[in-house]
């Protein structure tokens, strides 16, 4: 049977890349759209898609998805079956900074890519959502059915937006999508302001790493190719037309205890500096999967001791320690 055609956006950054390993392992036709911000070394995209370009089935667009046009043209040439939108501006304390970029990528630029979809009768949709989306929440774990009013972030009302027009879309236009919630994502090729990586980089620098508060907020911490397992389960997904899951590790872990954790994966004892809780943090994530391992099949099988190994490999090598 032929294989779909699919197209990436963001796909030189850090989940992208990996996804874009996966089915060109897999024979897939891949496009990949990119911007290469600069809201980290551009390099390090760079060396992400260096491997992809050896492969005859990868083509590499750069342009930015707020650029309509741009998003036309890449369209009407390789003409996608699935799309896989990853490409937005994260992180929520800088959105706390500059709320209105982060709405014109994540809410206008996925409005483009919607409207593109569209127009080129597009098979399916596949949404990078967040774990932001639940904000505040005190209904623990978090479940898809949960309420989502408790926003804490700018960033997450951007992502909350989106998934808001992608069922706008579904319901106007009945384009097949699926949304996909991950939490807090790690591993190798991580952006280098969250806080595993920056954790890491620190302390083989002999320099503090900052705790906001005391230590107690908890994060479900995600191991990248179990992401990347899960989104090639919602392309192969087709039991709804229209649907949400989370992916997340369902093993959530202090802050304190994730620094003990990363001095053992290092061999190295970190220097502690406490600062005051930013704005725009949430005091946890938890995600429930259940619904992810029933309907999609997905099982994350990366721990954290063992991801957090994977990663200390990877940062040791001098490239990735500033």
């Amino acid at each position: 049977m032929k294989k779909n055609k699919i197209l990436v956006t963001g796909g030189a950054g850090f989940i992208g890349s990996h996804l874009i390993d996966k089915l060109l392992d897999e024979d897939y036709k891949v496009c990949c759209i990119d911007s290469f911000d600069s809201f980290y070394d551009v390099n390090e995209k760079r060396d992400n898609v260096n491997t992809h370009l050896n492969y005859k089935n990868y083509q590499l667009h750069e342009g930015n998805i707020e650029n309509k046009a741009f998003i036309i043209d890449v369209f009407s040439k390789f003409k996608p079956d699935i799309v896989v939108h990853l490409a937005a501006k994260a992180g929520v304390r800088p959105s706390v900074e500059n709320p209105f970029s982060y709405e014109q990528t994540n809410i206008v630029g996925t409005l483009n890519i919607l409207e593109v979809c569209v127009k080129y009768k597009v098979k399916k949709f596949v949404n990078g959502s967040s774990s932001s989306v639940y904000g505040l929440n005190e209904s623990i774990p978090f479940k898809e059915s949960d309420p989502l009013n408790l926003i804490a972030s700018p960033y997450a009302a951007t992502k909350l937006a989106s998934e808001a027009f992608c069922h706008t879309f579904h319901n106007i236009y009945k384009l097949p999508i699926i949304n996909l919630r991950f939490f807090t994502v790690y591993g190798p090729r991580q952006r280098p302001d969250l806080a595993i990586r920056k954790f890491m980089t620190k302390i083989l620098n002999n320099e503090p790493i900052e705790i906001y508060g005391d230590g107690s907020t908890s994060r479900d911490y995600t191991y990248v190719e179990d992401i990347v397992f899960g989104v090639i389960k919602a392309i192969n997904y087709y039991e709804k037309e229209y649907d949400t899951f989370n992916l997340g590790n369902s093993t959530p872990i202090k802050l304190i205890d994730l620094v003990r954790k990363i001095e053992i994966a290092l061999n190295k004892k970190a220097k502690l500096e406490y600062k005051p809780i930013q704005k725009g943090d949430v005091p946890v994530t938890y995600a429930d999967i259940s619904k992810s391992e029933n309907r999609l099949g997905y099982s994350p099988k990366t721990n954290l001791d063992q991801g957090l190994k994977n990663m200390s490999d990877w940062i040791k090598d001098t490239k990735h320690i500033s």
